[in-house]
């Protein structure tokens, strides 16, 4: 059984050979699986590109896709995925957290008949900050998405090739990879894995692209807008009661003076929410444009030992664009 491994890489010029060589040498000791690597380089600020070419020009069950600009992590992984040809797919990251020492874990889990497999860390070795803002991340991702009760989610993964078949079909620019895991299909499974030390440097996430990341979930539900739908609702109901109340006080007591600071509090909390409500649409809007004007969610610039599919006759990509009109293949761009 041929087991694709697909790996973004940013900035992992000293780590991406040691994850490879390591992931390697696990596969050599299991038996009736053979792997492949599919390696993104999403626009590195270092020599990563360099790196994995010396590794594709050393194994040459390596792949390497060279991004032509930063398109993000899950756009990364979306590149890799349409080159994946094997039967099970392994999703992880290039920075040694996620370890390959623990992929026979995986692939003994979905033997047991599982489509995903996530591995949840036993203490996860980020600083207290990431922490944070990952279980606030958690929190939310969890009650507005659909996905198996008791069932968490993680950049390591495992799944089968017909989920692959089916997420690569997905057209839109702006990817959350694990939602599209939840929605092809619910038997999933976790496991218990050990979370490594970061070896080298330091989290490539910041907070600016961690709230990008998180915003790509609207793409995913509607539960944002009937919320705003709810809010509004309460707040024009309390309004209309509070208008009411206020009405019958003063002709019951002309002398009530009328409290111009407790109006301007109203005002600021009820247009505080509506500019919000009004932001969680516009980011809808916006979602809606980009898609319609078909940016593309990765282009490739160039590529080594990569094949075309065998339907569209050439040996190699050159570059290549994916589009949000294609179904996870790639148009190779011409002179013409």
């Amino acid at each position: 059984m041929l087991v694709s491994i697909v790996i973004p890489c940013y900035n992992s010029e000293h780590t991406i050979g040691e994850v490879v060589e390591l992931a390697i040498q696990e596969f050599d000791k299991l038996d009736g699986y053979e792997c492949e690597f599919v390696l993104v380089n999403d626009y590195s600020r270092d020599g990563t590109w360099n790196s994995i070419c010396c590794l594709a020009d050393s194994y040459p069950n390596v792949k390497g896709i060279n991004l032509a600009k930063n398109f993000g992590q899950h756009n990364a992984i979306m590149a890799a995925m349409s080159q994946a040809e094997g039967d099970l797919i392994v999703g992880m990251d290039d920075d040694m957290q996620n370890h390959p020492s623990q992929i026979p874990q995986f692939l003994a889990k979905i033997e047991e008949g599982y489509d995903i497999v996530f591995g949840v860390f036993k203490q996860r070795k980020f600083s207290v900050i990431k922490n944070i803002t990952g279980a606030v991340s958690r929190f939310l991702l969890w009650h507005l998405l659909d996905r198996p009760k008791d069932i968490q989610m993680s950049s390591f993964w495992c799944c089968r090739k017909y989920v692959r078949d089916e997420v690569v079909r997905y057209d839109g620019y702006n990817i959350f990879l694990q939602v599209l895991f939840f929605r092809t299909t619910h038997n999933i499974a976790n496991i218990e894995i050990e979370h490594f030390a970061r070896e080298v440097g330091e989290s490539n996430y910041n907070f600016r692209r961690g709230l990008k990341l998180f915003m790509s979930c609207l793409n995913f539900t509607v539960i944002p807008l009937r919320l705003a739908t709810f809010f509004g609702t309460v707040f024009s109901a309390t309004g209309f009661v509070g208008a009411l109340v206020v009405f019958i006080r003063k002709l019951l007591d002309p002398s009530i003076a009328i409290g111009w600071s407790s109006l301007m509090c109203a005002f600021l909390v009820l247009f505080g929410i509506c500019f919000l409500m009004l932001g969680i649409i516009g980011e809808y809007i916006g979602k809606l444009i980009l898609n319609i004007n078909k940016t593309p969610q990765y282009v490739v610039r160039e590529t080594r030992n990569v094949k075309k599919a065998a339907e569209t006759g050439t040996s190699e990509i050159s570059d290549e664009i994916k589009r949000p009109e294609n179904t996870g293949k790639t148009d190779e761009v011409t002179d013409d």
